[in-house]
């Protein structure tokens, strides 16, 4: 937790609460966002001297009773009476009222006696218990002071007539009558020689005698000098009055920003100051100060308006400081002997300033005075803040090594420390396209975790028998829902030597694996599918070489009939086996494809006939004796069929020609 301060005119300013108050947002919507509040930083380390010191929505009036123990202040909405009591730093009770105050007045040295002045032309007057009575006044209120020794409330409202209401009697005395027909702003009492002060929308300030109950005094020449910023065109008026305890000063506040002191023996102001924002000065307090002491320098005044709190000399005029609130200022009220200051704000929480400077903390806080120093806010700043650390490398790369053993490159540990400023100019210059790489990079790094965010399967094949393994995986693929996966095999360490030694690499290019896989080339991982050109003059090789070792067979073996029986039982076994023999054709049509189950979509080719059988387009580029030769050989072996058995065994069929002996020359 930190204390927000501030240090106008070198005088630090700690507020110890309010300073998140100030928000404008209603009662009911932080309560729904207590969440959200809970990640809020400001409102995490706020500091609260005193707990709920706040309003629904504003606070009105706020003041301090004499006995020093309790503060009571006014606000709105719904319009209600709050009591704090410092020994417990919290409220003590709220009382709700039927109209919004416009100001009250606290009748004993407690909390216990008060009369509110409402904004309905009604006075109440309310007891520890709660209402006393109520009553009302003829025109609307703006201002009520206390006489003690008479008991009588004084009342000013918007009329010339100041209403007597003594409380003793119970009953309305005779009203002071003044010559300001529109109205009376303010009304004070003097607490020396009990003088009633009262300031006027005309702008002047009749001072009565209560004993004679006369007037005494008029101060009707309220002059602010061009210099002050005094605008003719404004009617001037009086909105603020105070008294000094002593009974000789008087401050007099304008609605015009001004504040005049003056000495009651003379009718000319001996100082005048200017707030500088136009605002009605709202509030005039004087705040007894050492004498001796050469930081606060003797007497204060405390003035306000609705944006700033100033605070200057008494007998010079020279300025102290100032506080400037979040949300504009609706009263102040200063801690009896110390330098603690209440506002009362268009804010939720009312604000409490402490200011060292001005005084001492009151005795129920006295933990102000340590607390403040402890918890001050100020920006922790790493001493290596403004350094970056680099190595040697990138030292070299950044062609800063010619600085090494200057103040500007620090050694440290295995690298360097790099003024922050030096650093970015140096990697601009070296790299100028280093924000370019960044985006590029980080567009990059988006879109591989949305890649890594797919559900996708690694599966990392061996080096010997990768075919094997892949088909292995195929299969247990889509048998992974039974109990029996092959894919098993992979993992298995008896199997290890299988896909780990080349000793047992799978020689596929072998006849007896060929012809127990006679559709196995499919599982074959080729990269580089082979043009089909090559594929026929393959095929038609193997059909040359097949044709060749017919005419060195024996062809006088068996007749046709057994050539059905053991073919008959050779598709037996391999039934049995699960390799049932393929057409040539197909087989070459899965090689060529090398899709897998997909069906071969057929195409036209352009070749020729021959004899009924279909010749490739590959026939086309030999010459006409190789072709010639080929036809002859096709035709010799007309009717001639070559088999193999699945042992191993041939079987072949033949049409026997008669052969013509030639005659010998």
């Amino acid at each position: 937790m930190v204390l927000q301060v501030t240090t106008a005119n070198n005088v630090k300013v700690y507020t110890v609460s309010g300073g998140v108050g100030s928000r404008s947002i209603p009662d009911w919507l932080e309560r729904k966002k207590k969440k959200a509040l809970k990640k809020d930083f400001d409102y995490r380390t706020r500091v609260e001297l005193i707990q709920d010191f706040e309003f629904p929505e504003a606070s009105n009036r706020i003041k301090t009773t004499r006995d020093g123990k309790f503060v009571v202040a006014t606000g709105t909405y719904k319009p209600q009476m709050r009591v704090f009591e410092y020994a417990d730093m919290s409220m003590k009770f709220e009382r709700h009222t039927d109209s919004e105050t416009v100001n009250f007045e606290i009748l004993s040295d407690d909390w216990t006696k008060q009369a509110l002045l409402q904004n309905d032309r009604s006075v109440e007057l309310h007891a520890q218990g709660g209402i006393h009575y109520r009553t009302r006044i003829p025109k609307f209120g703006r201002d009520l002071a206390y006489h003690f020794p008479s008991c009588d409330l004084l009342l000013a409202a918007s009329g010339s007539e100041i209403y007597r209401l003594n409380l003793e009697q119970g009953r309305f005395l005779n009203s002071i009558q003044t010559d300001a027909e529109d109205g009376v702003n303010c009304v004070e009492i003097n607490p020396a020689h009990q003088l009633f002060g009262m300031g006027t929308t005309k702008g002047t300030v009749e001072l009565w005698d209560p004993r004679s109950k006369s007037r005494v005094g008029v101060l009707s020449n309220l002059e602010v000098p061009a210099a002050y910023g005094r605008d003719d065109s404004t009617p001037l008026e009086v909105s603020a009055l105070s008294f000094r305890p002593d009974g000789l000063t008087m401050g007099v506040g304008t609605n015009t920003g001004h504040t005049l002191l003056y000495d009651l023996r003379s009718s000319v102001p001996t100082i005048v100051k200017d707030h500088q924002y136009g605002f009605p000065i709202k509030s005039i307090h004087f705040h007894q100060g050492n004498a001796n002491d050469s930081e606060s320098g003797g007497d204060k005044v405390i003035v306000s308006d609705c944006k700033i709190v100033k605070i200057w000399d008494r007998n010079s005029g020279k300025h102290f400081t100032s506080i400037e609130p979040e949300t504009d200022i609706n009263d102040i009220t200063v801690v009896e002997d110390s330098g603690l200051i209440f506002t009362a704000n268009e804010g939720i929480q009312m604000g409490a300033y402490f200011v060292p400077q001005l005084g001492p903390a009151p005795h129920w806080a006295s933990f102000l005075e340590n607390l403040t120093e402890e918890m001050e806010e100020a920006p922790n700043r790493d001493v290596y803040d403004e350094y970056k650390f680099i190595t040697r490398k990138e030292l070299s790369a950044l062609g800063l090594e010619h600085l090494l053993g200057t103040n500007v490159i620090k050694a440290y540990m295995h690298g360097f420390f790099v003024d922050l400023r030096l650093y970015e100019k140096a990697r601009l210059i070296a790299n100028p396209f280093a924000y370019d790489e960044y985006r590029e990079r980080a567009v990059k790094e988006k879109i591989e975790k949305e890649r890594g965010s797919r559900i996708r399967a690694v599966k990392q094949l061996p080096t010997v028998n990768k075919n094997l393994a892949k088909q292995l995986l195929a299969e247990g693929d889509k048998k992974s829902k039974k109990k029996d996966d092959k894919s098993d095999l992979l993992h298995d360490s008896r199997f290890a030597d299988l896909f780990a030694d080349p000793e047992f690499q799978v020689d596929e290019n072998s006849k007896e694996y060929q012809l127990l896989h006679p559709a196995g080339s499919k599982y074959k991982n080729v990269d580089n599918s082979d043009d089909e050109d090559e594929y026929e003059e393959e095929i038609e090789q193997q059909q040359e070489e097949d044709e060749e070792e017919d005419d060195t067979m024996d062809m006088d073996e068996s007749d046709q009939d057994s050539d059905e029986s053991e073919s008959d039982i050779v598709s037996k076994i391999r039934k049995e086996r699960g390799l049932q023999v393929r057409d040539r054709k197909q087989a070459a049509t899965s090689i060529r494809s090398g899709n897998g189950g997909k069906r071969r979509v057929p195409e036209m080719r352009m070749g020729s006939t021959v004899g009924g059988r279909m010749t490739s387009k590959n026939e086309s580029k030999k010459s006409f004796a190789s072709r010639l030769q080929s036809e002859n050989k096709h035709r010799k072996n007309e009717g001639h069929k070559v088999s193999r058995t699945a042992l191993g065994g041939m079987e072949m069929s033949f049409t026997p020609k008669s052969v013509k002996k030639r005659n010998r020359n």
